[in-house]
């Protein structure tokens, strides 16, 4: 039906079958075992360079502290405006299967920094791989506001995706950052923090 969105979509598709329920049990498993590995080895590799400061991709010197950490704390958009924050955020987004707001929003803060003649070769590839209806990555919008941002789309300015944008950051405003503030990604990492401050 249009309009409604499931968001564990990575699911295989039932078939009628009992064993499809027992292979989907074992693949979600599978996925949070993978999920809790490649956090592990995320923030061992934020941890070491505490106080030495870590390379990021684009060369820039980044010393992650406790400090910082706690400033995520304090809104969403503070953790999104740290680098390591949207690291960190989106490794636990791929826990919940929703990683594609985050990469929805971020596609959409480059889109507005684009230059005027690169926006309609980018709002495609938005709109083709976040917001058509068997989008790859589809993220949760009504139907309204995907059939609006389509149109947005095929005449595009840099303010075509503001409405989903902003729709997207109070899905993950309201309902996965504040279960961010509670796991044991974000506790145990300002735990971690905080211990080597005090040695």
């Amino acid at each position: 039906m249009p309009g409604f969105f499931f968001p564990h979509n990575n699911m295989t598709e039932l078939n009628g079958k009992d064993d499809c329920k027992l292979a989907e049990g074992k693949i979600h498993k599978k996925k949070q075992k993978a999920f809790g590995a490649d956090l592990k080895n995320y923030l061992k590799c934020m941890v070491p360079h505490i106080e030495s400061g870590m390379k990021t991709s684009n060369s820039r010197n980044v010393t992650l502290s406790a400090e910082e950490v706690i400033q995520w704390s304090q809104s969403l958009e503070k953790l999104l405006a740290s680098q390591s924050g949207q690291g960190v955020f989106r490794e636990f987004l791929k826990s919940e299967f929703s990683e594609e707001n985050i990469e929805f929003w971020l596609a959409c803060e480059d889109y507005k920094k684009s230059k005027s003649d690169h926006l309609h070769g980018k709002a495609e590839r938005i709109y083709e791989e976040f917001v058509q209806s068997d989008a790859i990555k589809q993220i949760n919008i009504d139907y309204q506001m995907r059939e609006a941002t389509a149109k947005r789309a095929q005449d595009p300015t840099h303010t075509s995706f503001d409405e989903a944008q902003k729709t997207v950051y109070i899905l993950m405003e309201r309902d996965s950052y504040p279960r961010f503030l509670k796991s044991k990604a974000y506790l145990n990492l300002l735990n971690q923090l905080q211990t080597n401050t005090s040695k």
